[in-house]
Order: structure tokens, then C-alpha cells, then sequence
């Protein structure tokens, strides 16, 4: 039996204190009509869902007390040996700081655990994340994800954050299995850490009432949404969080006779400078890179249409209106708008569901492109020499990297096979199994790039959420740690 390897993805050595091994027990949870019913819906979505879950039973069959440190965003091979599914339980003692925690292996369902605290008074977090496949063990820094830029400096710009985000993200309604690509609306994915949107309306001529799509099709079969009510709702989270910042990809789709000029007329007078002029506060509308400290508290517009010669003249003394992406790259591996301020993994064109590994392998690649980009505070005398910096300051490694966004999602209308939830249940698991095992890590990934900040970049998911699962989400929000290391 091969041994366990953890990775500490904490910006904090572990050490790890002890070990002992029990017999494992399968517990049944929730009643038989719930789990029936739950199943039957979990297969036809293809989500994740158990009835049960495995405990640690009796006593201790061996036990160790080791010593064994783990340095940050480092990884260690164990000498013990994998728990045997179905048979025994590992339980793992790591110390941070003098603090003890403590998780079992595996851990009592699927989805990541947040590790027993055995010291008194202690309030800090960790996550452990187990991937049985390849008995390996990630342990994570555990973040409020309402609230978790809080622990981020202003001064970073908002394209070097790892940031969690969802495809089509208000359809969460019921719709064909085709136009559904969430599990859950959008205040719940705020609230669990989603700081990127991808939102598509409908335009009419001589009508500002913009309806939420997904492509020619109306995201609910109950009645029409609209993009008034769902700012609404981000507005709220932003007043409750104002520490935070969300960016808005907003495209125009859907069967309206308007044109993108139209759309950004009702954009600009109805929704950004409307309430008497009382939102214009709530968004970024620059056409460059902001810091986080430059929009905590606001939307930050990625503009995938064309806008009206007035707008553009009226907005920003005539310098552009939002982040500029309308050139957006079809069905690309790694596609540049903006200016080069945004960069594309967007291949969605799923014949088969065979193809998904070509997708899988695309969204690798692309972590590790973002991986890759290094930022450099800036000084009064030039770039911060601590982190690199040569001092010039002229030096372009201050320059922020562009936005890398990474669409995880894929569809093919006619194959059943190929519906969101269906791909998102195949690429969800191995983009967590990559950030946890993979990324970050020197020749690791597909390119056998270099590593400088290793940041996710914008990571675009279907179906998260579902039945409670956020693992995605909390493994992408965890690799802020990494920034926070620099601090």
C-alpha cells in the first residue's frame, strides 16, 4: 500500500505531530424517502451526492508520535501507509503556531472538512481537501468566503487574485437541462465566495428592461428574469460586505432587436446612473486594471459588446467605457482581447463526451499560465527589491498581469451527455485534484512552466454548490494564501 503525501497550502509551516490508525465504520445519513429522492435527482443532474458517511470506530488500532514539518506551500510524503477504503481510518495531529489540529483520513464524506481545533481559545481555520485516488492529503487556509478579499492588501491589482466565478450565472432556475448551468442563484454563490459573474441579456429597442439568457433562451421556464432584480441582490451583498469586489461579464445574447449601442445606452442612463444618479458609486467603469483597493465595495464592468459613440465620449473623459473585451475569442485555448488585458480559455465546442479531456487539459494549462505571472509592488524608489525588484523605476515587472480567465464549462445542445451539469461533473473534480496536487508546483503543469505568484486567475464554473459543495470554490479562494505569504 502506498504511503500518504500531504501539502501544506497554507502560508504557515505545519508540522505534523501524530498519527493513529483505526477501523472504519459506514454510517447511513438523512432517511431513506429524502435519500431515494435525492439520488434519483442527483442522477439525472449528475452531481454528487452520498447517504452515506465513513467514521473512525473504537479504539486506536497503532498510534506514533512523529515530528514531521511541513513548510509552506510545500509537500511531504508520509511514512504511513493510505487508509484501505472501507477498512481503516487515519487520524492526522498537525501543529501551526503551537495550536493542534486535527483531521481523520478519509475524511466522513467526499467533499473537503474543516480539521478538528484541539487548543483552547484558538479561531483560526484549516481545510483539508483528501483525494483518495492518489492518497494525498492537501490541507488549506480556511477562509470566510463572504468576506474573503477582506484579508488581501489595497494595493494588489484585482487580475492577480485567485477568483472563484460562474458560467451563465443566474441560471439556476427551472429551464431546459441545456440553458441550466448552476445549482444555486446568485446571492448564495456570493455569499460562498463567487466574485466573477457572467451574466447575458436580451435587448429590445426603446426598452431598457434588459432580460437575463443563456444564448436565444429565456433562463426560466416560470416567467421572464431580469438584470434590475439581480443587481439588486449584488448591491445587497455589497452593502453587507463592502470589502469585497465583483466583476460583472455582461454580453448581449437572446432573440431582442437591439443593438450592443442600444444595450449600452440602457446600460449607462438606467442601471449605472439611474437612482438618481445614486449607483454611479456602486461601479467601476475605468478601461484598465484596478487594485483592489480601487473597487472594494463595487462591480467592476468586463464589457463583452460595443458601445455607443456617446457613451464612450461621455464616460471617463472620452477613455472608454469598462474593460474592454468585445473582441471576445471564439471556442479558443488561450485567446487575448482588450488590449491584451484579458487572456481566454473558452474552448466549448463538446462533440462527444470523450472530448471532455481536451477541455480538461485546456483549463490546466491555463492555471498554470496564471500561475506563472509574477507582480511586483512598486516603492518609492522603484519595484520592491524584496520581491525581485530590481529597483528601476522603469521596471515593467510592476506592470499587472492581464485578467486569465478560465472557463471550466462546455455544452453540446443535441448529446444529453454533453449538458452542463454532465461536463461540469467530469472537469469540477480534476480542476480541484489539480489545484490541490499540481499547481503551483515547479515542471508541474502541462506547459512545464515557471512559477511566480501562483494565482488561479478567474476561474468560470458550472454547478457548484450543489447539495453544499464548494470545494472548487474554496480550493481557487485558497490559493490567495499564497499573496498573503508576500504580505
Amino acid at each position: 500500500m502506498p504511503n500518504l503525501t500531504v501539502r501544506n497550502l497554507t502560508n504557515l509551516p505545519l508540522t505534523l505531530k501524530r498519527a493513529e490508525r483505526y477501523d472504519s465504520k459506514v454510517v447511513r445519513t438523512g432517511d431513506a424517502f429524502t435519500n431515494t429522492i435525492t439520488t434519483i435527482t442527483s442522477f439525472l443532474n449528475a452531481t454528487n451526492f452520498t447517504t452515506t458517511e465513513t467514521h473512525a470506530e473504537g479504539e486506536a488500532r497503532s498510534f506514533k508520535d512523529v515530528d514531521v514539518k511541513i513548510e509552506s506551500f510545500s509537500v511531504k510524503p508520509t511514512e504511513f501507509s493510505a487508509p484501505v477504503q472501507g477498512k481503516d481510518v487515519l487520524r492526522l495531529q498537525f501543529e501551526c503556531e503551537g495550536k493542534r489540529y486535527e483531521v481523520d483520513v478519509p475524511t466522513a464524506t467526499d467533499t473537503s472538512t474543516v480539521m478538528k481545533r484541539l487548543s483552547k481559545g484558538d479561531k483560526r481555520e484549516l481545510t483539508a481537501v483528501y483525494i483518495a485516488r492518489h492518497d494525498f492529503l492537501a490541507i488549506l487556509s480556511s477562509s470566510d468566503l463572504s468576506a474573503w478579499m477582506k484579508r488581501l492588501k489595497d494595493e494588489y491589482p484585482l487580475s492577480l487574485l485567485s477568483i472563484p466565478g460562474t458560467h451563465n450565472s443566474p441560471t439556476c432556475y427551472t429551464a431546459l437541462p441545456s440553458v441550466r448551468c448552476q445549482a444555486v442563484g446568485v446571492s448564495e454563490q456570493l455569499e460562498n465566495g463567487v466574485r466573477f459573474l457572467d451574466i447575458r441579456v436580451s435587448a429590445t429597442p426603446d426598452n431598457d428592461n434588459l432580460a437575463l439568457v443563456h444564448s436565444a433562451f429565456p433562463i426560466s421556464l416560470t416567467g421572464t428574469k431580469w438584470l434590475g432584480d439581480m443587481l439588486a441582490e449584488i448591491y445587497a451583498f455589497l452593502d453587507r460586505n463592502p470589502s469585497e469586489a465583483i466583476i460583472v461579464s455582461l454580453k448581449r445574447e437572446g432573440t431582442g432587436k437591439a443593438s450592443d449601442q442600444d444595450m449600452s445606452r440602457y446600460l449607462r442612463d438606467r442601471f449605472i446612473k439611474g437612482n438618481n444618479g445614486k449607483d454611479a458609486k456602486r461601479w467601476w467603469t475605468r478601461g484598465h486594471i484596478p487594485t483592489l483597493g480601487d473597487v472594494r465595495g463595487k462591480i467592476v464592468l468586463m464589457r463583452r459588446f460595443n458601445v455607443a459613440d456617446s457613451v464612450r465620449k461621455s464616460e471617463n473623459d472620452g477613455k472608454g467605457f469598462g474593460i474592454d473585451a468585445s473582441v471576445w475569442p471564439d471556442n479558443c485555448e488561450d485567446g487575448k482581447c482588450g488590449g491584451g488585458l484579458v487572456r481566454v480559455q473558452d474552448f466549448y465546442e463538446i462533440d462527444q463526451s470523450t472530448n471532455i479531456e481536451r477541455k480538461v487539459g485546456y483549463s490546466h494549462a491555463q492555471l498554470e499560465r496564471a500561475a506563472e505571472q509574477l507582480f511586483r509592488h512598486p516603492t518609492p524608489n522603484g519595484p520592491d527589491k524584496s520581491n525581485g525588484g530590481s529597483g528601476s523605476k522603469n521596471n515593467n515587472a510592476t506592470k499587472p498581469p492581464p485578467f486569465f480567465v478560465n472557463f471550466l464549462s462546455a455544452s453540446n445542445f443535441f448529446n444529453a451527455t454533453c449538458w452542463p451539469e454532465r461536463i461540469a461533473a467530469k472537469v469540477n473534480p480534476s480542476v480541484v485534484e489539480y489545484l490541490c496536487m499540481r499547481h503551483g508546483e515547479e515542471g508541474k503543469g502541462p506547459k512545464k512552466l515557471k512559477v511566480g505568484d501562483a494565482c488561479t486567475g478567474i476561474v468560470v464554473t458550472d454547478w457548484v454548490g450543489a447539495h453544499g459543495d464548494w470545494d472548487l470554490i474554496r480550493c481557487i479562494v485558497g490559493w490567495n494564501a499564497k499573496l498573503q505569504a508576500k504580505q
